[in-house]
């Protein structure tokens, strides 16, 4: 009787074991669930300030285990480097550029060119996180009026 009970608990703890080792392998699974556009309203050609405008990007995460690392990355748009990114309308493009921080001194971008990427971090899980992208407009550029946009690519890397 005593052997038995003790295969049973054995048998428990390697299956507690294996439960951990398991969960410790689960795939992370991570998703934007919001975005907010970067609108920097009206251009004055003429100011002597940079134009400056933020969004923001919503990511969750799950499945989480103890050594997951993300990093998010922003593309260049439609411009060919990230320093400077281009606003376009039609062959006219007005520079400018996205930033992982407030002071714009860090381009945010895939960790090439001389951007950043978002992270390295370790996620909550199954928590949304909002982050701020901030963006500008350096002054004294001049171009036409009209409208101009940029699409961007959001890649969570985990």
């Amino acid at each position: 009787m005593h052997a038995r009970r003790w295969w049973v608990i054995f048998a428990c703890a390697l299956a507690g074991l294996l439960g951990i080792a398991a969960s410790a392998l689960a795939a992370i699974d991570c998703f934007f669930s919001g975005t907010s556009g970067v609108n920097f309203g009206a251009y004055n050609v003429f100011q002597a300030t940079p134009t400056d405008a933020t969004g923001s990007l919503t990511y969750n995460c799950k499945g989480v285990g103890p050594t997951a690392v993300i990093t998010i990355d922003l593309s260049r748009g439609t411009a060919p480097t990230y320093t400077p990114r281009q606003l376009r309308k039609g062959t006219e493009g007005l520079n400018y550029n996205l930033y992982l921080d407030a002071a714009t001194t860090t381009i945010w971008g895939d960790g090439t060119g001389g951007t950043s990427h978002y992270g390295p971090i370790h996620p909550s899980t199954n928590v949304n996180v909002t982050l701020t992208i901030y963006g500008r407009i350096p002054a004294g550029q001049n171009v036409s009026a009209g409208s101009y946009a940029d699409t961007i690519t959001a890649t969570v890397n985990f």
